[in-house]
């Protein structure tokens, strides 16, 4: 384990935003965290874990330590039809959905090529098309930076909710997930609900879809809207889909008959981002080295050599203009760093 100084984060972040961290550390194994913990590196005031980077934008310089997480190793139990599957945070997630998908565990498979690592996944509760994390999730082991200890958390102690996880809230900053264990099955209901899975499956004439059938056709719809990190930089979804009260979605609807919805809980409705975006006039504009995807309006890219700052003022203007038009505030899923 060696603290390296003056490190560009260009190849650290899907981006592809090139700034500089002050120190980076390689974690691969847990005790790495330890021995980091008792040299004092991690009491500085300017500390930040990454992963795979794929959620997150730099507007400038990181002065402080990045220590990045790759920890590796996934392995499984099964038990009465259920399948324990444990993965280390450093794995690429979606090498853990190929992983149970070729074996059969089912669960996770709506989750297919979402970006990002494994131990990002709790953080955010990842999830896509009409699954997310907490379905499937047991518990998370995890390192306390005040204590240098390990701590497990069980899914009622993560207080999960749509993109939020109480290492979002009350515990931001102060733990590090080394581990994930989630709890599938062989005998999985598969969810299908949303149409465009559907749309897919009836063009490929697939009645009655297996797990892997359903996993491809997740990927190949992710892969026609959303572009690929390694060609073009991006983040995946900018900005999350906003949930609106019943009162406000009626008004909505009123005003606009083809807004695009879903369903949401007791009296609450969640809209499509991309479709309120893509409505004030955003879709494939690009301004100067940023834009959003062709494809899909809800992706920021980096068109060029862009910086941080540039992709992060275009996402403030289309927030300000969701804004007058729809009268609906845009949050950022992505991680601002440095504003």
């Amino acid at each position: 384990m060696n603290i390296v100084k003056q490190v560009s984060l260009k190849t650290y972040n899907t981006f592809g935003v090139d700034v500089k961290a002050e120190q980076l550390v390689h974690i691969e194994h847990e005790k790495d965290l330890t021995q980091l913990y008792d040299t004092g590196a991690l009491h500085r005031d300017k500390l930040l874990f990454i992963g795979g980077g794929s959620n997150m934008l730099f507007v400038r310089d990181y002065d402080g330590l990045i220590v990045h997480m790759a920890i590796k190793g996934i392995k499984h139990r099964e038990r009465a039809g259920a399948v324990e599957v444990q993965a280390a945070g450093g794995e690429v997630w979606h090498h853990l959905v190929r992983y149970c998908v070729d074996r059969g565990f089912g669960g996770i498979e709506n989750l297919s090529l979402i970006p990002g690592t494994v131990g990002a996944a709790p953080v955010q509760n990842i999830g896509a098309y009409g699954v997310e994390l907490q379905d499937v999730f047991l518990s998370c082991r995890a390192f306390e930076l005040a204590t240098g200890t390990f701590k497990t958390f069980y899914k009622e102690d993560c207080q999960f909710g749509y993109r939020e996880s109480i290492f979002k809230g009350a515990l931001k900053g102060k733990y590090i997930i080394t581990e994930v264990n989630l709890l599938l099955s062989k005998q999985s209901k598969l969810n299908t609900t949303y149409g465009a899975i559907n749309e897919e499956l009836n063009r490929r004439g697939i009645a009655q879809p297996t797990i892997k059938e359903i996993s491809e056709v997740v990927s190949s719809i992710r892969q026609s809207k959303l572009p690929d990190p390694s060609t073009i930089g991006n983040a995946g979804s900018f900005f999350k889909n906003p949930v609106v009260s019943e009162d406000t979605f009626r008004t909505l609807v009123s005003d606009f008959v083809d807004i695009v919805y879903y369903p949401f809980g007791l009296n609450q409705y969640k809209l499509a981002a991309g479709w309120l975006i893509e409505q004030c006039g955003w879709k494939g504009k690009v301004v100067g080295n940023v834009g959003t995807w062709k494809n899909q309006a809800l992706v920021l890219v980096n068109d060029g050599n862009a910086t941080g700052l540039e992709i992060y003022k275009l996402s403030e203007t289309i927030i300000e203009s969701v804004k007058k038009r729809f009268g609906v505030c845009l949050e950022r899923e992505v991680n601002v760093i440095g504003v």
